[in-house]
């Protein structure tokens, strides 16, 4: 049996309920005509859309004729439904247009043949009403040549020979054979409207089934089934429930088979499949197996969604509808804004132009819609649904915002024990391009995992612009430049740049204000052409020449939509109500008076400190917020966008490993951020060089004896620097400490100086610090919210005035703090290699001299020795 997947699409009142109904009841899937006047049509089943006469909500019904079995799927005709429609595009096999043999093509007309063409649906056209006054199809027929421009071919032609020429253009094909044989093969004909070289058109009156049953079986006889792979695939288009609260997931098997228990794999895992039901209007049939071709609603699976691509399929692209209007929900007295939300969540999945977002800052949710008949539905639906009669507050444009030129936006990120900074690069798109994200940065400067966690929390977040904090859009922002700490780094880390650096962006960036625009047709009598001029003028509308027929007129154009929205109450005064106006969004463009707009929305950039674009680097052992505008002198990383900086133009750079920075590196660290450095100790790590052009007589110089010797030691630093201590640190960390000072302990004997051993304790409440002599070495715990960094920078700086102190440690930051204070720096891995030489040379020393290892004074019986030996050498 053949399957087709057929839509019905129209703008409003063109008759597409009444053609449904007309359609069924050819094929003998009713016994009764139902109208729309009087509330009994089979498709719309909602009380909602009885009473209100329009079709809200897609709905399916199964006809049969001959051995074709046809999924009618009847969709809203009303622009704020268009999503919902759109929606249902994605698993059709063919569609018919129904316009209006009085109103011709239409505003929302337009728009549903642009998303046909962009699905690539075969179209089948019935002019419906030629029962009325002022019916024209010819003119209708060619309106659509010269808006759409097609071939649309009248099949109701009783000239079947002209019929033949007509079709004999459109292709090559056709054309051959009808020169050859006079007449056209009706398989090259279905051939030809799948390929969308040719529109069919019907014509008729549905209310009084003239021209239905014709329609019908020219439909069966011209469509053919797609064929369809032996795996599985299949397309989700409508979340919904049923009377007992069922969820229900609609979709269409577009390869292989669905059954009852099979699992439904996603990026989660998979939910299981507990029924497959194929309705019909209100009615349902339950069946074992869904086909490929099948149109079905499946309970079971929870986290399914409309657009979901599902086996082979992928999900679908964004819709071209988006919701324009925004509106704050009023709560009935009793109900809290936490049950709210769960409810309207519930909706929103199954409502696809519903966007619920809640505002925290100021603990309130707001609705986004696509216009007032969409809002007076919804309040409908909770009331029906929840019991819950909400209000809402008059509603306000959607903005967006965008950007004039490239720019490059800085993320960093360095409270204490954390570390990350983000560069990315922000560029313009074309108007309707959205939000675009890519990463264009070598794994040698940040390794792939952290990308990732990039590219995640850019995609994750709504990010605002810096005018009205409006959504951006038509960006396209490229992660270039990034970087991780070895040790202090964490996810959230990167979250937090990653944001900062698109606020940062965007404030160094020329914004720019977008409103939403409207695609208009207005029609009115001949007598109000002037006030309908007058007005599209001052709405500053762009429009063609008006177009008249039968003592009326049609203009069209584009139009801000907020100059627009309230024009229909306006309309209808001044025509009596003879004029109409049909509106279908088009797309966003710059605002015409964004400096109203921006004034009256009066949006602080500087007072959103959920947004910020301010940075966070770490100095002195603690945190320090930096603005926006200072950020570039600071960042660690070269800017991506201009050249590498000169050599005396200094920035904060920090790295990170286990070597640490260069001597010059860090110098000029230090001079950027304490000033100039003037040193006369030529031993010293940061004396100032003379200029290359001096002259100057060579004279030995003696070397600064000091009274006493410091080696500061960052236990922890040391301990995951050295393999074995971080290996074992793994199974205890008392146990690497412990390791750690007996190695320590022993070092220091052959070393003459005092070793002060710091380990972390900042993070032990109530801890009060403390520190003990163990055999030989000062083992400090540093008290609590003082880390080993703070300690070691504060106690370098006071050693430092009189003595030498060498800090080991392969923190970056430390390093820098090490030159600022005077002191020198000890690598771990050079510490490690200096430990193994000493003892390596105690080894030697006890084989050559055969020294006891029993006596108790074994190890200064060696150091002794040591002494000795190197004594001899330097003399």
């Amino acid at each position: 049996m053949k399957r087709i997947a057929a839509g019905i699409l129209a703008h409003v009142d063109a008759g597409k309920t009444t053609l449904s109904e007309g359609l069924l009841y050819c094929a003998g899937e009713i016994r009764t005509f139902g109208r729309v006047d009087t509330q009994n049509t089979f498709l719309d089943t909602d009380e909602i859309e009885r009473s209100r006469g329009i079709t809200v909500f897609s709905k399916q019904a199964v006809l049969s004729v001959d051995d074709t079995q046809i999924t009618l799927v009847d969709t809203p005709g009303h622009i704020d439904f268009a999503a919902e429609a759109e929606r249902t595009l994605a698993v059709l096999d063919y569609a018919t247009l129904v316009i209006s043999a009085t109103d011709g093509i239409q505003g929302h007309t337009k728009t549903l043949w642009d998303l046909l063409k962009k699905y690539n649906i075969p179209v089948f056209i019935f002019i419906n009403k030629l029962d009325l006054d002022g019916a024209d199809k010819m003119r209708v027929i060619d309106e659509l040549k010269a808006d759409f421009g097609g071939n649309f071919i009248d099949f109701c032609d009783p000239d079947r020979e002209a019929l033949c020429e007509n079709l004999a253009m459109c292709d090559e094909k056709l054309m051959q054979m009808y020169l050859d044989d006079g007449k056209i093969d009706e398989e090259l004909v279905k051939k030809a409207i799948k390929r969308r070289d040719v529109f069919p058109v019907f014509s008729g009156a549905a209310l009084k089934m003239q021209g239905v049953e014709t329609f019908l079986k020219a439909f069966v006889r011209l469509t053919v089934q797609s064929a369809a792979p032996s795996e599985f695939g299949a397309k989700v288009f409508k979340i919904g429930q049923d009377d007992k609260g069922q969820r229900l997931t609609y979709m269409k098997i577009t390869g292989g088979s669905l059954k009852v228990k099979d699992i439904l794999k996603d990026a989660s895992g998979g939910e299981k499949v507990n029924e497959i039901r194929i309705y019909s209007g209100e009615k349902y049939k339950n069946c074992d197996i869904a086909e490929s071709g099948c149109v079905c609603a499946v309970t079971g699976p929870t986290r399914t969604y409309a657009g979901q691509g599902l086996g082979f399929e992928e999900n679908s692209e964004k819709l071209t509808a988006e919701p324009i209007f925004s509106y704050r929900v009023i709560l009935p007295k009793g109900v809290d804004n936490g049950t709210a939300l769960e409810r309207l969540r519930q909706l929103e999945q199954e409502e696809t132009q519903l966007n619920v977002e809640w505002n925290a800052p100021i603990r309130e949710i707001q609705l986004r819609v696509m216009g007032e008949i969409q809002l007076e539905v919804l309040k409908q639906m909770i009331s029906k649904r929840f019991d819950m009669d909400v209000e809402f507050e008059e509603g306000r444009i959607v903005y967006k915002e965008t950007i004039e030129a490239r720019v490059e936006g800085v993320g960093h990120y360095e409270p204490l024990r954390h570390y990350a900074e983000v560069h990315l690069v922000l560029e313009p798109l074309p108007r309707g391009s959205g939000l675009q994200f890519a990463a264009d940065c070598s794994e040698d400067i940040l390794d792939k995992n952290w990308q990732r966690l990039v590219m995640t929390h850019l995609m994750e977040k709504t990010h605002i612009g810096v005018l009205t904090g409006s959504p951006i859009t038509d960006i396209k922002v490229t992660l270039r430049s990034g970087r991780a700490h070895i040790k202090h780094t964490d996810g959230g880390d990167f979250r937090q740049a990653t944001y900062r650096a698109v606020r940062h962006g965007l404030r160094c960036a020329k914004s720019v204000l977008l409103e939403p625009y409207y695609d208009f047709t207005l029609e009115v009598p001949d007598e109000n052409v002037g006030k309908a001029m007058t007005d599209l003028n001052f709405m500053g509308a762009e429009f063609t020449l008006p177009h008249s027929w039968g003592g009326k007129t049609r203009i069209t154009g584009s139009v801000a939509a907020d100059a627009i929205r309230n024009y229909q109450r306006e309309l209808v005064g001044y025509t009596h109500g003879k004029g109409k106006l049909s509106c279908a969004f088009r797309d966003y463009g710059p605002c015409k008076n964004a400096e109203k707009i921006i004034e009256e929305i009066g949006y602080n950039v500087d007072a959103d400190v959920e947004n910020t674009a301010d940075s966070v680097f770490c100095s002195h052992g603690a945190g320090v917020v930096v603005k926006w505008d200072e950020v570039c002198d600071n960042m660690h990383l070269e800017s991506v966008l201009k050249p590498q900086r000169a050599a005396d133009e200094h920035t904060l750079v920090r790295r990170t490993g286990n070597i640490g920075a260069s001597d010059d590196e860090l110098l000029k660290i230090f001079e950027h951020t304490y000033g100039k450095v003037e040193r006369k100790n030529p031993n010293h790590a940061m004396r100032t060089p003379k200029p290359a052009n001096t002259e100057y007589e060579y004279k030995p110089k003696k070397k600064k004896e000091f009274d006493k010797e410091y080696l500061l030691i960052d236990g922890y630093n040391i301990i995951f620097a050295w393999d074995y201590l971080k290996k074992l640190a793994g199974d205890s960390l008392e146990a690497a400490r412990s390791a750690l000072t007996d190695r320590i302990s022993a070092y220091k004997i052959f070393r003459d100086c005092e070793i002060i051993l710091v380990f972390d304790a900042y993070k032990v409440k109530g801890n009060p610090g403390e520190a003990e002599r163990v055999n030989g070495i000062t083992v400090v715990y540093t008290k609590e919210a003082q880390t080993a960094d703070a300690y070691i920078e504060k106690a370098a700086k006071e050693l430092s005035r009189n003595y030498k102190v060498t800090v080991a440690t392969s923190d970056g930051l430390e390093q820098m703090i090490i030159f600022g204070s005077g002191a020198y720096r000890l690598p771990a891995r050079a510490l490690l290699e200096d430990v193994l030489r000493v003892e390596n040379r105690v080894r030697e020393i006890v084989e050559q001299y055969n020294i006891d290892a029993e006596n108790t004074k074994f190890l200064r019986t060696i150091r002794d020795k040591m002494e000795e030996l190197e004594m001899g050498i330097e003399e």
